[in-house]
């Protein structure tokens, strides 16, 4: 019986679909820590293009305050996103990603503002081309 079950333990630790199942996790962890690495090293630069092309359209922005819809309109309101809230470059250089616990493919970055209370919340999410930057969120409003 217990040659049975440990037969059964090994099968199961190098079958396929757990080996994936690890390697995906890795991998997703890595696409995330490699997308971090990207956004905030554009945002520290000022760089709009790499912003702008790692981020979804329209972007959400908080209580009111319209959407951004396009590249053109983000690199006119860059300020507004990265500068007017929090000094998000600032703020990036120091922060890490946190993980959405109930949406694994949603994280979020929480910056302080000028009182210095993290309210100005980044949030990201996984989509078909990738992590995208995808709303601006003052929870303070």
């Amino acid at each position: 019986m217990k040659k049975a079950i440990l037969l059964s333990l090994c099968w199961l630790l190098t079958s396929p679909s757990f080996v994936s199942g690890q390697e995906k996790s890795a991998t997703d962890s890595l696409a995330l820590k490699s997308f971090w690495q990207k956004f905030k090293t554009a945002v520290i630069a000022g760089n709009k293009e790499t912003v702008s092309g790692l981020s979804q359209f329209p972007i959400g922005m908080s209580y009111g305050i319209e959407s951004i819809k396009s590249q053109a309109e983000l690199y006119r309101r860059y300020r507004e996103v990265f500068n007017q809230q929090s000094q998000a470059a600032q703020c990036f250089a120091k922060k890490q990603p946190v993980v959405d616990r109930k949406n694994r493919n949603r994280f979020s970055v929480a910056c302080p503002d000028k009182a210095g209370h993290e309210v100005v919340v980044y949030e990201f999410e996984f989509t078909r081309t990738g992590w995208k930057f995808i709303r601006l969120d003052n929870t303070n409003e």
